[in-house]
Parts: structure tokens; sequence; C-alpha cells
């Protein structure tokens, strides 16, 4: 499936809607993606070259990613809070031609553009911006009409960056037309149900992989992806009761900022429309995901998965009462639980997770990364570098990533249990638990929290959160200091930077292990 069909059939249905009203139809997404394309091309970009898209959330940001997709390129979207700095990494790694880029975004993107003027085409997207043309005029110049060349492109995300420099994650394009049907959007149509009847919010950063691409596996359904310039939660219940979303797709952060809304505010809007409430991005507290559950019904679903496409896994409502904690089981891939040495494991016991799958991705440009995502003589066993563990029946439970294990007293500690427990503290705003150096057990559990009230912050309110974790806790995995920030970095969909939060505490070491 591919929006250009639903523009011949229903040429004014909406394709997309922001929050402000502001509509873009399927007659238009189709006639702009054609200009996009014929643009792409008179710049010289052909078959499998990059675009870089630096944009906020705005309605050209389809016309581009879907005329990208049609010229055969890679489109790599960036996400709006780079410094010019980590800008100019992405698009010189990826190895872009052009660079689209919001106009509000102008002090990060013009000294790119300045610094790559020999490499690099640049449009600023709402007005032009010094010598810089504006993507609008460019574009209204080309023909509406397809390009003669025509086959598929496909996105190249790059990775959060949480452990190093990011990495694109790439596939090999296939030489097929541009309207082929895409198996991973034919997937997730029939397992949710999508169709043209399908009103999906979206209240996430277009940069992100799942954001973009669920909109666009939405346009190629027929459906319609209601956007938001940016997550609120009174907003977002107001924008299911206005648009009469069906489907909608959710960080556990945002889980938890609608939880903690007044309850007169949460039961003010009607969400009967609402048939599925897809998450996923971050672990989701067992208590979160319940009370969830008992707002919305069970409507609640979700999935585990990464950019690079090694596995999925699944999980609806009735099957997460009766698994709390669990991510699903799997229906793209086999997982498989492996300890250091890399035998694997039985039930319940905790190692690396590894999914056997037809995967054929790489991260661009670093081949030594690609090589220790994959097992040993085994190139069809990928890990994205999660620890966890099956249990009897197959379903997988997440404990932590690997690189933020905690070693202390020579005792294996994941961090992620005690942060969702203390997510669910009415006091806690936001929350990070990691490893922090000591002396004498090599590390100990850190809590950075952000507090609901920053007056709160201080001695007594680590003693309140310190008891509440060992209410439910065993001590080894609670907590044994506290520090306070007003904010902790996180992206829009709800990522955490824990390592700049770490790296302050092991600032001036060697190593990071204790």
């Amino acid at each position: 499936m591919h929006p250009r069909l639903f523009a011949d059939r229903s040429p004014q249905r909406p394709a997309v809607v922001m929050q402000s009203g502001e509509t873009l139809t399927y007659g238009q997404l189709e006639s702009r993606a054609n200009q996009a394309a014929h643009v792409f091309r008179a710049l010289g970009l052909k078959a499998g070259d990059c675009v870089a898209i630096f944009m906020e959330n705005e309605l050209p940001y389809f016309e581009i990613c879907w005329g990208a997709q049609r010229a055969g390129l890679y489109f790599t979207p960036v996400s709006s809070r780079l410094t010019a700095e980590e800008l100019q990494y992405i698009v010189e790694d990826s190895g872009a031609k052009a660079l689209v880029f919001s106009a509000s975004l102008r002090d990060a993107a013009v000294p790119v553009v300045r610094a790559l003027t020999d490499r690099v085409v640049a449009f600023s997207v709402g007005a032009s911006v010094e010598d810089i043309p504006c993507w609008e005029v460019k574009r209204a110049t080309m023909p509406s009409t397809p390009i003669g060349d025509e086959r598929a492109g496909s996105p190249m995300f790059y990775s959060s960056g949480t452990t190093g420099r990011p990495k694109g994650v790439r596939y090999a394009l296939k030489d097929e037309p541009a309207t082929a049907a895409h198996p991973y959007s034919e997937f997730v149509k029939n397992v949710f149900g999508f169709g043209d009847d399908t009103i999906y919010l979206s209240p996430a950063p277009l940069y992100h992989a799942a954001p973009i691409s669920y909109c666009m596996f939405i346009q190629r359904s027929g459906g319609t992806a209601v956007v938001m310039d940016k997550f609120d939660p009174e907003a977002a219940l107001r924008l299911i009761e206005r648009c009469g979303v069906t489907h909608s797709q959710w960080a556990p952060t945002m889980f938890i900022r609608m939880l903690k809304l007044p309850q007169d505010v949460r039961t003010r809007y009607d969400l009967s429309s609402h048939r599925v409430a897809l998450h996923a991005a971050a672990p989701c507290p067992i208590s979160v995901k319940q009370a969830m559950i008992a707002w919305w019904g069970p409507i609640v679903q979700e999935y585990y998965s990464g950019t690079e496409g090694v596995g999925v896994t699944m999980i609806n409502s009735e099957e997460a009462l009766r698994k709390p904690g669990s991510v699903g089981k799997p229906v793209v891939g086999v997982p498989h639980i492996l300890d250091a040495s890399g035998q694997e494991l039985g039930p319940r016991q905790e190692g690396q997770i590894y999914f056997e799958s037809s995967a054929d991705f790489s991260y661009h440009n670093a081949p030594e990364k690609t090589a220790s995502a994959r097992l040993a003589g085994k190139p069809n066993w990928a890990t994205l570098g999660d620890i966890g563990y099956l249990d009897e029946d197959g379903y997988l439970y997440l404990t932590d990533r690997k690189d933020f294990m905690i070693v202390s007293g020579g005792v294996n500690i994941y961090p992620q249990e005690a942060e969702n427990l203390l997510a669910t503290h009415p006091k806690v705003a936001d929350i990070a638990v990691f490893g922090v150096p000591n002396d004498e057990f090599g590390e100990e559990v850190k809590a950075v929290v952000a507090p609901t009230d920053w007056n709160e912050a201080g001695e007594a309110l680590a003693e309140e959160l310190d008891l509440y974790c060992r209410q439910h806790l065993s001590p080894i995995k609670c907590p044994r200091s506290y520090d306070f920030e007003r904010e902790l970095p996180r992206t829009d969909t709800g990522k955490l930077y824990k390592k700049s939060l770490r790296d302050r505490y092991w600032a001036g070491r060697a190593t990071r292990i204790g």
C-alpha cells in the first residue's frame, strides 16, 4: 500500500492534521511529494543518496519524507534538539547531500550549512534564512507528476547516542517500485487494525523512528495522522475527543504525566473512540501500566523492538495483567538469552537478549559496531544490548541495558527495577538510577531525582524515598544516595540520556567499571 493509491481514490481525505488544525490532504501530499522528488533529482541526488531532515513537527515533514521515499533515497530525520556540532556529525556521517531544516532551527543549522557549503545543498522550511532558499518556494517550481525513474527509498535512523556517537541503522535498498508494499507496514496494519478509518494520534517528535514510521504506515493504510506540536497531557486527551482518535502511541513517561492530572481533568474528555493505545520506547512501570488499563480499558498494547528490526515482541492488556512486567511474546524473530560466555540460559535466568531473524541491517560507517551486535558464528543472531529473561511460557522480561548494569561487591544489579518503582512515588516527577564509584564495593547505586515540587528537594525527601524503596525491594537494589535536579535529560519520546548524568560521577576515571 502507498498514499498514492488514496490520493487517486479520495484526494480530499486528510492525510495529516496538525494540532493547530492545519491539514494536508492525500491529494496535496501526492502533489508535493512528487515535487519534492523532482527537487532532489534537480540537485543531482540519485538512488542510494541521502537527505537529512532537521525539523520541528511541521506539515512539510511528510512531503519531504515521501519525496525521498519515491526518489530511492535514504532520508535521515535528525533530532531538533541537537547542537550545530552534533548536527554536523550526522550530516557528514550519513553522507547527506541535502539538508532541509526548519527556519526556527537556524541557529544550529546555518553554521553546518556554512561549514559544509561545498558538499551539502540546504533549504529552509517556512522562510528563507539569509541566503539559504525557502523549501516551499523551490518545491512549488517543480512538476506535481511523478519523476520518471521512481524507486523505493528508505529511512536511515540514527541511534540515540546514549553510549557514544550515534550511528545510522541502514538497510540495503531493494530494486522495487516506490509503490511496492512495505513488509513491516503490512504486518502492523494487520496486527493493530490500521485502515482508511484509522485516526492516529502521534504525540512525539517526528524525528524519532516510531513516530514518523507509524505516521507513514497510517498513510500507507489510508488513515489520518493527528500530529501534536509538543506533548502536553491534557492537550492529548482533548485531541482524542476532538478528532475521534482511534489509535495512538505513547512512551511510559507520557502515561505518568497523564495519570498525574487531576481526576476532574482525566474524566473531562470523551475517549470512547479510542480502540488501540500502543506504547514502547522505554520500560513501563507495572503500576503505571495497570493504572492506564484501569483508566482506558483493555486497549493498551505494548511492543518491544528497535530500529535495527532484529525482533519484535508484543503484549496486550489481558496478558500484561497476567504477566506483569513482561514485554510479551515474539512475533518477529526468535529470542535467545545468553550468558557472558555465549551459552544459552533457561527460563528466568537473566542474560543478554539476542534475536534470531533475517534482519539484514548494518550500522553506517561502523563495521565494528555491526559485528559486535551479532553473535560470532551465528550471523543471523543479533542483539540490541538489552538484558532480560524468558519465563516458562516464552514471555520476555527486560531488566536493563547491558551498559548500565551495576557490579557492587561482585553482585550484578540492574537498576531498572528501582527506577520503575521510584517513578511511581507521588513526589517524583522523573528519576534515573545508575552506578557510581564506591571505593569498597566498586560501584554503588545512585538515584538522581527531579522532584514534583523543587522546594521539597533535600534530605527529608531522600529519606522518604529510601524508606519507600526498601519497603518494596531488596536493600541491595535500593539507591544508597539521592541527588536532586530540576529536570533530567530526556528526549520528547521519553528516552533518558542516563549516560550524561552518570558521566558526572565518573569524571577523571579511566573506566566506568568499579
